[in-house]
């Protein structure tokens, strides 16, 4: 279990670090932190443990407008704005120590037009364009503009640079021009996140979420890790995944999306991106064997 993680969204709440956390595990993923007195208190005492602090971006809350920078926006301005926060953020994270900093990718999200659109949460309509409003050229020159600068940023301030992605649109999953870039760009890993992956794999007729695993795995630092169930409306988000959740019944099988990109990369981290709330103890404590089951398959 030394490569699990859990997650700290908002502040440092210890009644769940002492409840899911265990001496085994690798380190934390803390987002959106209020309170500057929780983010150091938990450097603090991950250092300590000799554990590792890692950022789904922002580590703070509140400094700008939105929680993810639109750095393939079409306003300028934007754009501007969104590499100023970036810089000022990791400004901030250069004394305290992180293994990697996660970028939500792209920026706004480009979504095709045969997506249903219905269960995906975006907190502004900036978040969000067609995907007709760029061109594939477009799309990948401004991509690799914020892989450079991300991975500029990385070696100043010495952290591992991460993009997760959000919905997937038809330059990245029909081409390989991101996987083009990603080898022109080693220091930059992926996060792939199985409750997103499956519920595109639901919704959207032209994806495939276990293409989309086999394809990645390799560029993989990190699993984000919940279970969904998608039918005909999404239930249960960010629900643990647990052993006895059957696919049949639309819910994803994490066992086959753990297993394809295991088969590849046997390093990245798992982190339990979950409400552990929902779940019993003993339940936590089997979801976290079950977990460990596969990886050592």
């Amino acid at each position: 279990m030394e490569r699990f993680m859990i997650g700290q969204f908002g502040k440092y709440n210890r009644l769940k670090q002492q409840r899911d956390f265990r001496s085994t595990f690798y380190g934390v993923e803390a987002t959106s932190i209020e309170s500057e007195v929780d983010i150091l208190s938990l450097a603090e005492d991950l250092k300590s443990g000799n554990y590792k602090l890692c950022v789904h971006f922002p580590l703070r809350a509140g400094k700008w407008r939105l929680r993810d920078p639109q750095y393939l926006s079409k306003d300028p301005e934007a754009r501007r704005q969104s590499y100023q926060y970036m810089n000022e953020e990791f400004e901030y994270i250069k004394d305290i120590g992180v293994h990697y900093v996660l970028i939500h990718y792209p920026k706004p999200v480009l979504l095709d037009p045969g997506l249903d659109r219905s269960n995906w949460r975006f907190s502004d309509e900036t978040e969000y364009c067609d995907v007709n409003a760029y061109s594939d050229g477009e799309f990948l020159e401004q991509s690799e503009e914020f892989f450079k600068f991300f991975t500029d940023m990385s070696e100043r301030y010495n952290f591992t640079p991460v993009i997760e992605f959000d919905a997937l649109n038809r330059y990245i999953y029909e081409n390989h021009g991101l996987i083009n870039l990603l080898e022109k760009y080693p220091r930059l890993r992926v996060c792939l996140d199985i409750a997103r992956l499956h519920l595109q794999d639901k919704t959207d007729p032209g994806f495939d979420g276990y293409k989309i695993a086999r394809q990645y795995a390799r560029f993989a630092e990190v699993i984000h890790l919940s279970n969904v169930k998608v039918d005909e409306n999404l239930e249960k988000n960010h629900y643990p995944a647990l052993r006895n959740l059957a696919p049949e019944d639309g819910w994803a099988d994490v066992e086959a999306y753990l297993g394809i990109i295991n088969n590849e990369n046997s390093s990245f981290k798992v982190l339990f991106e979950h409400r552990s709330d929902l779940i019993s103890d003993e339940q936590l404590e089997d979801c976290y064997r079950w977990i460990n089951e596969i990886l050592e398959k």
